[in-house]
C-alpha cells in the first residue's frame, strides 16, 4: 500500500458522522442539512435535455482533451467574464476540460509537485480538505496559511516566511472562499503573481463559487483577469479551476474546466492522457449547453440572495451575521466551542452544520476555525427559514 496513505486526515463529514453518534435528536422535527455545499436548486432543464438528446455518442471513445466546440466555448466564456481578449485564451492552448474541480485540484498538484525537492505546497486554513490530500499524495508538505476575522479571512501573503516560499512549489487558492465567502481583489492577486513569479511557484486557484455573489456590479476578480491586467498575457504560473456544479446546479454532472498558463496546460494534459479522465460525450454537449447561457446563473444567484435576506433577518438580533461577498455558505461565530454548537443544535433542533475545526488545521498556535460553524444555505428556501428559526431558538438556550 502506499504508505503516504497514512497521513491523511479523515474527512470532515467522517468527523461529523462521529460527532453526532449516540445522538437522537427530535422526531417531531425536520432534519435540515446545512453541513453539505451540494447546491439543491434544480439543474436547468436545457442542461438536462442536452444530456438526454447526446445519449447515442456514448458509443464514442472521448478525448482527453474534449471537443473543439467545448474548448472553444469554454475559452469564450472566460474572455467574456474575466475580461479577457479572445487572441490571449486559445481553445487549443489554455483550456482544458475535467471532471469537476475536486479530481483537477487533486491531480493538478500530482502534475506540478517535484518530491525530491523538499516541497511545500502553501493553503489558505481553513481549506478544501482536497488541497492538502493532493500535496500529501504527490510528496509534499501542507503549509497552512491562516485566515481570520482579524483580516476580513483573506490569506495574509505578507505573513509567509522566504523560507516557505522559497520551498512553495504550489500555492492554492480559493475566491470566493470555502468556507468563508470571503474574496481576493486585484491587489491580492497582483501581490500573489509577484510573489510567484519571484519565488517560481505555481498559483492553484480555485474560482468553483465565483458566479455566486453578493452585488451584481462586482462579480469577483479572477485570477486570469489580474493577470492580464497586469501585462502578464502568457498567463505564467497562473491556473484556475472552474465547475458547473456550483454555477449551474449540476453537482452529479461532474464537469469542468481548467485555464490558464498554456505550459502548465500541456503537461496537465500529458498527465490526464494516462490518468483516464476524459469527459463523456454527453456530459460535454450538455456542459456546453451550461456554459453557453447566463439567464440560469442569474436566476441561481438571486435565489441565494432571498435566502441570506430571510436567514439574516431571522439570525441578526442574536448574533453577529451578514452575507459574504461571495458563496452559499455562513461562516458564524459562536460563543461556545463549534463542535459542542453543532452536537447542541443537532440534539435540540435536529439541524446539522459543520464544526469550523474539522476545516482547518492547527497553525502558528491556534486552529483558525475553532469557534465557527459552516452552514451551506443549500436547502430550499422554507428549509432555510425553519432552520434560522431553530438556530435562533437554540442560541437563545445558551
Amino acid at each position: 500500500m502506499n504508505p503516504k496513505l497514512k497521513q491523511l486526515h479523515p474527512y470532515p463529514f467522517e468527523k461529523l458522522k462521529q460527532l453526532k453518534h449516540g445522538i437522537v435528536p427530535p422526531t417531531d422535527k425536520s432534519a435540515i442539512a446545512l453541513s453539505i455545499g451540494e447546491p439543491k436548486h434544480p439543474t436547468p432543464l436545457f442542461i438536462q435535455q442536452a444530456l438526454q438528446q447526446h445519449l447515442p455518442s456514448l458509443v464514442n471513445y472521448p478525448s482527453t482533451q474534449g471537443t473543439d466546440e467545448l474548448r472553444q466555448t469554454i475559452a469564450h466564456w472566460v474572455c467574456q467574464r474575466f475580461s479577457i481578449e479572445q487572441p490571449f485564451m486559445t481553445a487549443d492552448n489554455h483550456v482544458l476540460p475535467v471532471n469537476g474541480t475536486r479530481e483537477a485540484l487533486f491531480a493538478f498538484a500530482q502534475t506540478i509537485i517535484d518530491p525530491s525537492k523538499q516541497p511545500i505546497v502553501i493553503m489558505p486554513n481553513p481549506f478544501y480538505q482536497i488541497y492538502e490530500g493532493a500535496a500529501l499524495l504527490a510528496g509534499a508538505e501542507p503549509y497552512y496559511l491562516n485566515t481570520t476575522a482579524d483580516n476580513h479571512y483573506r490569506p495574509d501573503f505578507d505573513s509567509i516566511p522566504v523560507d516557505i516560499l522559497e520551498r512553495c512549489q504550489l500555492f492554492f487558492i480559493c475566491s470566493p472562499a470555502n468556507p468563508s465567502g470571503s474574496v481576493l481583489d486585484q491587489s491580492d492577486h497582483e501581490k500573489l503573481i509577484a510573489l510567484a513569479q519571484h519565488y517560481d511557484f505555481v498559483i492553484a486557484a480555485d474560482e468553483c463559487y465565483s458566479e455566486i455573489y453578493a452585488d451584481e456590479s462586482r462579480p469577483p476578480q479572477g485570477l486570469l483577469q489580474t493577470a492580464f491586467t497586469m501585462g502578464h498575457k502568457k498567463f505564467d504560473r497562473c491556473v484556475i479551476f472552474h465547475s458547473l456544479s456550483k454555477r449551474s446546479n449540476a453537482p452529479g454532472l461532474r464537469s469542468g474546466f481548467v485555464a490558464g498558463d498554456a505550459s502548465l496546460i500541456k503537461q496537465f494534459l500529458h498527465y490526464r492522457t494516462y490518468h483516464g479522465s476524459a469527459m463523456s460525450p454527453p456530459v460535454q454537449q450538455a456542459s456546453i449547453a451550461a456554459w453557453g447561457d447566463e439567464t440560469h446563473v442569474l436566476e441561481n444567484r438571486n435565489y441565494y440572495r432571498e435566502k441570506y435576506n430571510a436567514v439574516i433577518s431571522i439570525l441578526s438580533d442574536v448574533c453577529i451575521i451578514s452575507q459574504p461577498p461571495g458563496s452559499f455558505y455562513i461562516w458564524l461565530k459562536t460563543t461556545i466551542a463549534d463542535t459542542e454548537f453543532a452536537r447542541g443544535l443537532f440534539a435540540l433542533e435536529n439541524v446539522t452544520v459543520l464544526p469550523g475545526s474539522f476545516l482547518s488545521r492547527e497553525a502558528n498556535g491556534i486552529n483558525p476555525g475553532q469557534n465557527h460553524v459552516r452552514m451551506a444555505l443549500v436547502a430550499p428556501l422554507d428549509d432555510c427559514i425553519d432552520a434560522a428559526n431553530r438556530i435562533k431558538q437554540f442560541i437563545n438556550t445558551l
